[in-house]
């Protein structure tokens, strides 16, 4: 049954998320509340480790849920799930798409997902944001305004925004360099809690 479920999840995933990996978080933060599958806190490290590694970050994103959940089968259904409503529509686009390459209403709806797809992105930087840079759990608890803020988190954050855009020879590093520097600062000084 919880094979049939991961499949599920990750086919609605896949179906609606116009617009690439980042379009799938708002998805899969919607997954989170439902099933219970993983926590806020483990999606943001779902979602740095995908960003971090070679592929795409829904389909990594969707095996390692289904990893944690069912082992893998569960990687390997999730991932089938999320992949499956694309090669539909890639098969039914390659057929039909040159019969109707000029129907004015199919360039309306292509036109109209612009939109879609840019808000779904935009939900995902938002939500990223708030998980990695605010600790709205701090928050709720009392602990005063100043502790809705990850200080540790805003000052990596502005360090790497400074050496990437002002520090002449950090702009020509290789992205790969601030992705490891950035892993080290997280475990040095215990980022996620631990």
């Amino acid at each position: 049954m919880i094979l049939l479920q991961l499949f599920w999840e990750f086919f609605k995933t896949g179906l609606f998320s116009v617009g690439g990996g980042m379009a799938t978080i708002p998805f899969l933060s919607a997954i989170a509340e439902k099933t219970g599958w993983f926590t806020s806190g483990q999606l943001a490290d779902m979602i740095a480790v995908s960003e971090s590694t070679p592929g795409p970050i829904g389909v990594n994103m969707a095996t390692y849920v289904g990893f944690t959940t069912a082992g893998i089968p569960g990687a390997v259904v999730a991932t089938v799930g999320l992949v499956t409503p694309s090669v539909i529509v890639i098969l039914v686009i390659a057929r039909f798409l040159t019969k109707f390459r000029n129907n004015r209403f199919v360039d309306a709806a292509f036109y109209g997902l612009r939109p879609a797809s840019a808000a779904l992105i935009a939900a995902a930087g938002v939500l990223v944001l708030r998980l990695s840079l605010l600790n709205e759990t701090a928050y709720a608890a009392g602990e005063g305004f100043l502790a809705l803020f990850n200080w540790k988190a805003i000052a990596l954050a502005a360090l790497i925004f400074v050496l990437t855009n002002f520090v002449k020879p950090a702009k020509k590093l290789h992205p790969v360099f601030f992705i490891l520097g950035a892993a080290v600062v997280g475990a040095v000084f215990h980022f996620g809690g631990a």
